[in-house]
This record gives C-alpha cells, structure tokens and sequence, in this order.
C-alpha cells in the first residue's frame, strides 16, 4: 500500500491525466520525473520509523528536496503498487515495438517511425488545443492514433506519381509534424508540462486503463504478426518473387505501416514520443547485430531487448532520478552498443580460430 502521505503529496502537486502524472511547470525546473515520488515515499519512511521522533510527513508542507537522498530500492519496492503499471506499460511497450522495430531497421523505415511517432505528439497536442479553444472534447489517445494512423497511410502511397521520392515525403512530414507540435504547445502554456511529457517521455505513473489499452493493442498486433508472418516477412523481404506468387504486397505493407502507426500512437501517449521512437528503432539494431539464425529469432531478440529498454529505463530514472523517457532511449542505445561490441569480440574470436586451423 502506498502511504497517504504520497497520495496528498501528488493530489497537492500535480494532477492525472490519461495515464501519466503531470505536475504544472513552476520555477522554471522539471518536477514530473520519479525524484519526486521516490522523495515522498522516503519521507514517509523516515517520517514513521520508529524511535526516530519525526512527524510523520504528510504532504501538506510544500516541495520535497530530494538532491541530497538517493532513492533506495527499498523505497522503490515500497512504492511498487503505484509503479506497477508503468513498469508494466514500459515492458509490453518494448516488447510490441521491439518486434516491430525489425521490419522498420530491415525495411530502412527508421525514418518513417520517426515521422509517425511525431505525428503522434502532433495529435496530442492538437486534442489538447482544440478541446481548450473550441470546447470540443477530443481524447489525446484518439489523436495521437488517428493521426499516426493518417501518416502511416500517407507514406505508404508511391510518391513518385507527385514527382517526389520518398525520402523527400519523409522529411516534409517529419518537419511539419515537429513543428506544428512545438508551436501548437506554445498556445496552450497551462498544458506545456503535459505536452512536453509526451514529446519526451515523463510517464511516471501509468494508470490501470492506460495499461490495459497498451496491453489489448500490443496482443492484439503482436497475434496478427504471428498469424502472417509468413505474409509479412515474403512480402517485406523478397516484395519482387511475393508478387510474382501471387501475394498481396501492397495490402500487407499497408497494414504493417498501419499497425506501427497504431502502436506507436499508443506508445506516445502512454509513455512519450521519443522512447516509442527509440523502441520502434532501436531493439531491431541490436537483434540484427548479434543474431546469426532464423528470423523468428531476431524477431524474438528485438522483443526481448525491447522489453528490456522500458523496464530499464524506468529503474535507472528511478534510482538517479532521471526523466522517464530519455531514460528508456538511452538504455536502449546502450544494449545496441554493447551488441556492436559483442558482435565485434564475437568476429575476433572466430578469425583467431580461423587463422590456428590454418595454421596447424
């Protein structure tokens, strides 16, 4: 159970919203990161040992000052019941978009998860900016999906009936949907902490239905990828002999970009646009890097090291009390550079082998 000192201490300082705690940007320093709850449950903890003579901490006495403590893993367990579902939103995340991510490294469609991820923040922001100007209630969710879903469809046209390539459709809409973000947010200053949160990634605490939505999107793709993998791989791969045998190419590819659409639509809004592009990308680059054997495996790898980068990122943000989202990226950067690594010491040895056979 979580003390109410902590649910006082969140209740006065920030407020939910559709999965993630916010706090409003006051003196000029972030203040929606893990430092803030793990300083609460510390507080607590000290507040209600016994012998120590302290009052217990209520919540109610301003801001905690937590530069001087470092969380304990203590803390962290104590406070397990409202970290559950980030963690758990960060694992089936990583997972879903890990698999994902090596049809996107393999296809060379970095560049289009970029493009949809921040179409996504453009639909977050957007929700919010109309809902406040027109009274028009709109759901970030939905226009984080619709409009990752608008983009996903766009980009699989043949842009050269318009005369453009596709590198040339990438990077307009890459720059159009950052932009219109940033200056969408900069009309709505009361929800600049929240739409920074989903640009970056802040998702501190998820709540249950969040968790639930990601958990039926992530199944319900990661069972028809399973289903077609076959189609998909044929058509991703080898699209010249796919169509020659007769398979639907073009279908399979629009519903591949369209479950990374929703995915990462999903993924933005829950835990932020820059790790649900880093886990689209990233696990993919691992995988690829030190798997030798038959895809299912890669794709497996790349679910594994997805998986691994959410839950990771949520840890280490919580023990040096980082943002949530950069924490994630980061960490999926550090398994693909220790892959090159592996992957490196790996070639070595077996050149080493190969030079004392030939030798004897």
């Amino acid at each position: 159970m979580i003390d109410a000192g902590i649910d006082a201490h969140l209740a006065a300082d920030g407020h939910a919203h559709s999965g993630m705690v916010f706090h409003p940007p006051d003196a000029g320093a972030p203040s929606d990161d893990l430092s803030d709850i793990a300083g609460a449950i510390a507080a607590d903890s000290a507040g209600s040992g016994s012998g120590s003579g302290a009052e217990p901490h209520t919540g109610t006495n301003g801001p905690i000052d937590t530069l001087d403590d470092t969380p304990s893993w203590h803390d962290f367990w104590s406070g397990w019941p409202m970290y559950k579902e980030a963690v758990y939103s960060g694992a089936v995340a990583g997972l879903s978009l890990g698999f994902l991510s090596v049809y996107v490294v393999l296809r060379r469609m970095v560049f289009v998860s970029a493009a949809v991820t921040q179409a996504a923040g453009l639909g977050v922001a957007a929700s919010f900016y109309v809902t406040l100007h027109f009274g028009v209630g709109i759901s970030p969710v939905w226009g984080a999906t619709l409009l990752s879903l608008i983009t996903a469809v766009a980009l699989a046209g043949d842009p050269k009936r318009l005369g453009m390539s596709r590198e040339m459709v990438l990077g307009m809409v890459f720059a159009f949907t950052s932009g219109a973000a940033v200056l969408i947010g900069s009309r709505i200053p009361q929800e600049t902490g929240d739409i920074q949160a989903i640009l970056f990634g802040n998702a501190v605490v998820v709540s249950p239905d969040d968790m639930m939505r990601l958990i039926y999107t992530s199944a319900g793709l990661i069972t028809l990828q399973i289903w077609w993998f076959r189609g998909f791989s044929f058509a991703s791969f080898d699209p010249v002999s796919a169509r020659v045998q007769g398979v639907p190419v073009r279908m399979l590819d629009l519903i591949l970009l369209l479950s990374v659409g929703v995915m990462v639509g999903e993924v933005a809004r829950a835990l932020g646009a820059m790790p649900a592009f880093a886990m689209s990308t990233l696990p993919g680059m691992a995988a690829l890097l030190i798997v030798r054997g038959p895809l299912p495996l890669t794709f497996a790898i790349a679910a594994l090291f997805g998986a691994m980068s959410g839950v990771g990122g949520y840890l280490l943000a919580f023990k040096e009390q980082f943002s949530v989202g950069p924490s994630q990226t980061v960490v999926a950067v550090i398994i693909v550079v220790l892959a090159a690594i592996v992957r490196i010491a790996v070639g070595l040895g077996v050149r080493r082998v190969r030079k004392r056979r030939l030798a004897a």
